[in-house]
């Protein structure tokens, strides 16, 4: 079977340093919150910085999920953080649940958005809508998470000139799209995704452009107030010491040894970025060249100035196509494919009782039913894409 994800790949690439790194954590004893996190933490925020913005901050936490979570407690947002149980924060439909889970569990409102076929990211249009919607439901807006799916940024050209419009802070949610790179309207350069926005969260969940083995994520921001907020969160909302407690907190830490792993994984990362920019536009070459693009399939497309970080390589199977049929005549190949993600948040029984945009989500219900991301990842060879792309198009035909 051809792995969806090659993580052994990655490994044997650097299984030395790896295990010199966590041999070290295990000798000096410091398991939570030791000196590989505060290193980690300095090597992130350069990672992300460059020459035109200020060098964000980094506040690293046990997952994505939890990055998410600490930010809207930080801000205030919700009845757990003490602020209006009628908050409402702006989420796009087509994501994985965690982006709107986290926004219920504070106690706010999540308000769902369409999405953009193109970019499958939040609709700057969908939103504009919703932000009107929501005041005259009663609902105080007070937060957007634009997610950057399957590696691409969000179009922040235009959400961040419409949530400043409307007072809301604009929280990234980059899980999928860390190493990735956006250029703002006005700019003649990209700059890194983790500098846009109030503050962006990305996961280090293994299969995720930079993972760990096992859970872990990171907060990028700024606002310095903000970041003394989060280190309290994540400690329980310690104060001067662990057993001042002057905020809700979380039990939100990083452990030392998923931040020795992320250390030399981080040393190879802009190389592995730039080997799954040969692998997308291989594939794009292989579908086009095999008619896959004649008749009817979409490919991905990047937005001018944009560098994905290819999490996924998701195509739009044409309509009326049968995508379980596809399904498996790739499996049967010993070929993996994956759906992303087949029912829309606003169908989702825990979800389905929240609001959305009156206009509807249709692009999302329809990406939910047509798409299919095949095998990616950085050392995924020729030949084997080769052998994907023949599959994919014999049963697509």
């Amino acid at each position: 079977m051809i792995p969806f994800i090659d993580l052994q790949a990655q490994r044997q690439r650097i299984a030395p340093q790896i295990a010199a790194a966590v041999t070290r954590v295990i000798e000096h004893g410091g398991y939570v919150l030791g000196p590989e996190v505060a290193e980690l933490e300095s090597k992130l925020s350069e990672f992300v910085s460059s020459e035109s913005n200020t060098i964000p901050h980094t506040v690293t936490c046990g997952s994505g999920t939890e990055g998410l979570s600490m930010v809207l407690m930080a801000w205030g947002v919700g009845s757990v953080s003490g602020g209006s149980a009628k908050d409402a924060v702006f989420c796009p439909a087509f994501t994985f649940v965690a982006t709107a889970e986290v926004v219920a569990l504070v106690g706010a409102v999540p308000f769902f958005v369409d999405v953009e076929e193109d970019s499958f990211n939040m609709s700057p249009a969908s939103l504009a809508a919703a932000i009107i919607e929501a005041k005259n439901q009663g609902l105080i807006p007070r937060v957007v998470i634009a997610v950057d799916l399957f590696g691409q940024a969000a179009n922040y050209s235009a959400i961040l000139p419409i949530a400043a419009e409307a007072g809301l802070r604009v929280l990234c949610d980059a899980a999928q799209a860390f190493g990735g790179e956006v250029t703002l309207a006005g700019s003649n350069h990209r700059q890194k995704i983790g500098s846009v926005g109030h503050a962006t969260v990305t996961s280090f969940f293994p299969a995720k452009p930079l993972g760990c083995y096992g859970e872990g994520g990171a907060i990028f921001s700024c606002d310095m107030d903000l970041v003394v907020k989060l280190k309290s969160i994540r400690a329980h909302g310690m104060g001067e010491d662990r057993y001042q407690n002057i905020r809700l907190g979380i039990n939100g830490r990083l452990e030392t040894i998923q931040a020795a792993i992320l250390l030399q994984k981080l040393t190879i990362f802009a190389d592995e970025i730039d080997l799954r920019q040969g692998v997308a536009a291989h594939y794009d070459r292989l579908l086009s060249d095999m008619g896959a693009v004649a008749k009817g399939v979409k490919l991905p497309r990047v937005a001018a100035g944009n560098l994905s970080a290819w999490a996924q390589y998701t195509v739009i199977l044409p309509m009326g196509c049968d995508r379980a049929r596809v399904i498996a005549e790739l499996k049967s190949a010993e070929i993996p494919s994956m759906v992303y993600y087949p029912i829309p948040l606003n169908r989702q029984v825990a979800y389905c009782d929240f609001p959305l945009v009156a206009a509807g989500v249709g692009v999302s219900e329809s990406l939910a039913e047509r798409v299919l991301s095949l095998p990616m990842h950085p050392y995924l060879a020729v030949e084997t894409q080769m052998r994907i792309a023949e599959v994919f198009c014999r049963a697509i035909f």
